[in-house]
């Protein structure tokens, strides 16, 4: 596994204990339309960088899906774990801008 991809992954991992942390609290409907709208922000972002993830789009479908039938709960978490996914995904657009330079043969 390279060095990028390692560091998208513990970026990831960190993102979702800490989604999964604030989970714990329970979840109104303004807490869900507050996480949704920031991991909406990220997946926008990382759209335009070019590197949005489905498993994003996944974890927002859920969010909403969540939230659509009351369980502000699963959907606050839903959302906490998009906008980590996104996160991660414009670390790994970010970083990679530069560092594929480094896989260039000589």
């Amino acid at each position: 596994m390279s060095v990028t991809k390692l560091k998208a992954v513990a970026l990831a991992s960190v993102l979702l204990i800490a989604g999964a942390t604030f989970a714990l609290s329970a979840g109104s409907e303004t807490d869900f339309k507050t996480a949704y709208a920031a991991a909406e922000a990220a997946n926008k972002e990382a759209g335009a960088l070019r590197n949005q993830w489905t498993t994003t789009a996944a974890a927002l479908a859920a969010a909403k899906k969540s939230a659509d039938t009351g369980d502000f709960d699963a959907a606050v978490a839903s959302s906490k774990e998009a906008e980590a996914l996104a996160k991660a995904s414009i670390f790994q657009a970010t970083s990679e801008k530069t560092l594929w330079k480094d896989m260039e043969i000589r």
